[in-house]
């Protein structure tokens, strides 16, 4: 039983190290590390954003395994600092803003990451010469991200996730 359980660990440790690999290839391979450093004109600090995108991910990881250490919430709630229901309240309001904040920031990086792989594939100029399209090109970029953004809130407004899309 030791010897089943210590290979799954070594096996689930490989696993997991190819597929962080893979995730980070992509990152450098799409270049949006450099990317958001050269638009943010802050290009000889591209080391900060690299070790912020690694121990984010990494901290992302160790939360999600280990969700016994990441309990802020439950050990707050059984202080009590500000008394039985205000504390709640208080809670309450404070993950519900740090939901919104983390929510800005994933959609972010997923929306930077995507516009990165597709413009590194050159798909979008090459659509819009296949079809004859010159201008407002911004317009329909800018209202693809609008109708992603319409439909994400949908989804979690009418809580589609909790009982899938029928």
């Amino acid at each position: 039983m030791f010897l089943k359980q210590v290979f799954l660990g070594i096996l689930g440790t490989s696993f997991g190290l190819f597929t962080a690999g893979g995730v980070f290839t992509v990152l450098i391979a799409v270049g949006l590390i450099p990317r958001f450093a050269g638009k943010m004109h802050v290009a000889g600090k591209i080391l900060i954003f690299e070790e912020a995108v690694v121990l984010g991910t990494l901290a992302g990881n160790f939360f999600s395994v280990f969700d016994d250490w990441g309990g802020l919430g439950e050990l707050v709630l059984t202080r009590q600092l500000f008394g039985v229901v205000r504390t709640e309240t208080i809670w309450e309001w404070i993950g519900s803003g740090m939901l919104i904040v983390f929510g800005l920031f994933a959609g972010i990086f997923v929306g930077c990451l995507a516009l990165a792989i597709a413009e590194m594939l050159d798909t979008i100029p090459i659509f819009s010469r296949r079809i004859g399209f010159r201008h407002g090109l911004g317009i329909v970029v800018l209202s693809i991200a609008l109708g992603k953004v319409a439909g994400s809130l949908l989804y979690f407004i009418k809580e589609v996730y909790l009982y899938g899309g029928s």
